[in-house]
């Protein structure tokens, strides 16, 4: 994004041009941007571990076109869900380049998935028996709880340490391999995810040491040689105006350095190295196109905006901040007031006290930024409001790659009786 005589372009097209031919609310993603973040992380953990790889967790932004973006740049795909490997399908990808990593899975989860035939991620060795059930996979990974998370936007999306749902205890990690080689399992995997968003670099080291511990021994005393160690994602991004972003390279040089210690303390032989993350590649690459409604004054100012807790979840489930911006408006004095969406729940009065230009109108065009994560993926239907359209632009050039909702889909798939439509 950049901001030209007080008028915000998104790569080189300006916003009104978005909001003109797309209408609002509108998703948009630089690709370039997307680029230039894969390529930026990827050079500097190939820089310290050549045999390194990425997988996009495909989750926080399922758009084909953006995992095309990134499955060109030499990604594969981390899928939360069935439904995600055959996202990963429709790119023309599978086996391998493909890492299944679903908790709480059912029968029809764990025999897709077999019959898929991606890496299998398990997050509990109470999975194992079921998955044998069904077959053997070629590759066995289980994600391990290392004991310890870290998160950057709040603590129900720390996703490791005691309060998270996901992994293996770390006083588990010895069985469930010995369980997996004994039935048979002949190549492993290791993953775990560190946290989420985080941007201090020491802390990927820490977190990296706690699971090739956990790993290290069961490697040494089992007499496995892992093929990849996936050390998940949380790589961060700044949401805030002047919050330091995560230095990537020195990020990359701690895991590395790591990384090599352990290995030799275990007597590991080196594995790929892989982590998945999301946000680091895309988050900041997204924006959401709003337009000014109304405008009240109340007990304090309040702008209303078709941008919603329906279309950007994040603020009212996790009190998450984005910036927002008024385009020809951002060298205007700026008052504190309040932003809210069209929704029917006092939660989607989702930025208070927020200095906003002084002169914003009815009509107003604004951006929020650092939505290209956790933003179109978690939007729903409520109230009726529908969910928005979704834009790539490439230097000059826009694309539609998601139109918007319309009317038929708030109905689609349903069936009245016929003793009710009397």
């Amino acid at each position: 994004m950049r901001i030209d005589n007080q008028h915000i372009f998104l790569e080189d097209v300006p916003v009104t041009t978005i909001a003109d031919t797309y209408g609002t609310p509108t998703y948009v993603y630089e690709e370039n941007r997307i680029r230039n973040n894969f390529r930026r992380a990827f050079a500097a953990f190939k820089k310290y571990y050549d045999d390194f790889r990425f997988f996009y967790a495909i989750k926080a932004c399922n758009n084909l076109a953006i995992a095309h973006i990134l499955k060109q740049e030499g990604a594969g795909i981390d899928a939360a869900s069935v439904n995600e490997i055959l996202l990963a399908k429709q790119l023309g990808m599978g086996g391998e380049d493909v890492m299944f990593s679903g908790n709480f899975l059912s029968d029809e989860d764990i025999r897709q998935g077999l019959d898929s035939g991606v890496i299998f991620n398990l997050d509990d060795v109470s999975l194992l028996p079921r998955v044998l059930t069904f077959g053997k996979p070629d590759v066995l990974s289980f994600r391990i709880n290392p004991g310890y998370g870290r998160s950057n936007v709040g603590d129900f999306v720390t996703n490791a340490g005691p309060k998270a749902k996901f992994g293996l205890h770390p006083d588990q990690v010895l069985d469930a391999y010995a369980a997996a080689k004994e039935a048979g399992i002949t190549r492993f995997g290791a993953h775990m995810m560190p946290g989420s968003c985080v941007t201090d670099a020491d802390y990927f080291a820490f977190v990296t040491e706690l699971l090739m511990d956990l790993i290290g021994r069961a490697g040494k005393e089992l007499k496995i040689d892992f093929e990849f160690i996936d050390l998940g994602g949380g790589l961060g991004i700044p949401y805030k105006p002047h919050e330091p972003g995560l230095h990537i390279e020195e990020a990359a040089k701690k895991v590395a350095i790591m990384f090599k210690e352990k290995l030799d303390e275990y007597g590991l032989r080196p594995p790929r190295l892989m982590m998945e993350p999301a946000r680091y590649f895309t988050g900041d690459a997204g924006y959401l196109v709003g337009r000014v409604h109304a405008i009240k004054d109340s007990y304090t100012r309040i702008v209303g905006t078709d941008i919603g807790m329906n279309v950007l979840a994040r603020p009212a489930m996790y009190d998450a901040y984005h910036h927002i911006y008024v385009n020809g408006r951002e060298d205007e004095p700026r008052k504190p007031v309040g932003l809210c969406g069209q929704i029917c729940e006092n939660t989607d009065y989702w930025a208070r006290d927020r200095e906003l230009p002084e002169g914003t109108q009815i009509g107003d065009i604004v951006v929020v930024e650092n939505a290209g994560a956790y933003g179109y993926v978690m939007s729903y239907q409520y109230n009726g409001r529908l969910r928005p359209a979704e834009v790539l632009v490439n230097g000059r050039e826009h694309y539609l790659i998601r139109e918007r909702e319309g009317f038929e889909e708030l109905t689609r798939g349903v069936h009245v009786p016929e003793h009710l439509a009397l």
